[in-house]
């Protein structure tokens, strides 16, 4: 007899108010979030984790108590609140504070617009905390790779790595500009890594399939772009040979579309790398 899966447990809707915003570098702005709901925030276990916030559609009123189930049984899916999910930077436990960094280019996409524009006092609800990755304290060294949109998880990734394993971080910006100060072990190899006119991920792939790597046992983190994190996916697992149960990687976004049509086809794309490595 087979035995039946746990039920999953579904994400818990939470409403924050924004606090503080702080412009770190021109294309990231910092919102911090606070409110009565973010009490007791399961925060802490990953480096990872993540939150879906939810933005209504302009125009739309939802029922309260706000219930996301019975809005997506009951309205029209053009008129359901738009998820972005985006990485707890930090959670400050004792203000009750959870920080949430956001990529943003001027006008374009729905989520760094309303961080470039929030206020305190403004209200966004959200569903989570999720999570599955943090550095292992077994591996004798750790491998963090990622464009801009991975770099709060690398940050929070650098803070929580043994000060005894060696560790080398590639990081992909738009340019100078976008480097942020990192609270990271001393030894810790940071290579800032400029987009520039290039395709984001062309220089990380080229930096790791040339990169030497420390003796022993490698826990990786490698999240971004899913082209290139496809790449590097293949590189690490073939050419490497790093078992897969050392890997954390995943595709955060996708070149050409938006996080709707990309969530929508994640779990097939993956089903279909997985396939491509296992023939090769």
């Amino acid at each position: 007899m087979t035995a039946e899966r746990p039920a999953r447990k579904a994400p818990q809707l939470r409403q924050a108010q924004v606090v503080r915003v702080e412009q770190l570098t021109p294309h990231m702005v910092r919102v911090v979030f606070g409110g009565e709901q973010l009490a007791d925030l399961p925060v802490g276990e990953y480096t990872d984790h993540y939150v879906k916030l939810l933005f209504p559609v302009p125009g739309v009123t939802y029922p309260e108590p706000f219930d996301i189930a019975r809005i997506r049984e009951e309205f029209p899916r053009h008129q359901w609140p738009v998820t972005r999910t985006y990485t707890v930077r930090s959670w400050d436990a004792k203000s009750g504070e959870m920080t949430v960094d956001f990529v943003v280019h001027g006008d374009q996409g729905l989520a760094g617009p309303w961080a470039t524009h929030a206020k305190p006092g403004d209200t966004l609800r959200f569903l989570g905390p999720g999570g599955a990755y943090a550095p292992s304290p077994d591996a004798d060294w750790h491998l963090l790779v990622g464009d801009a949109s991975a770099l709060p998880a690398i940050a929070t990734a650098l803070e929580r790595v043994p000060a005894t394993a060696p560790v080398r971080a590639l990081i992909e910006v738009d340019g100078p500009e976008e480097r942020q100060p990192l609270t990271a072990p001393h030894g810790t190899e940071v290579t800032w890594l400029h987009t520039g006119e290039g395709r984001v991920g062309e220089q990380l792939l080229e930096r790791l399939r040339g990169l030497e790597f420390p003796e022993g046992t490698v826990h990786a983190f490698v999240h971004g772009e899913a082209g290139w994190v496809k790449e590097a996916r293949r590189h690490l697992r073939l050419e490497r040979e790093v078992p897969r149960e050392r890997l954390s990687v995943s595709g955060y976004w996708r070149l050409g579309h938006n996080e709707d049509t990309w969530q929508a086809s994640k779990r097939e794309w993956n089903a279909q790398v997985e396939a491509e490595q296992e023939r090769d």
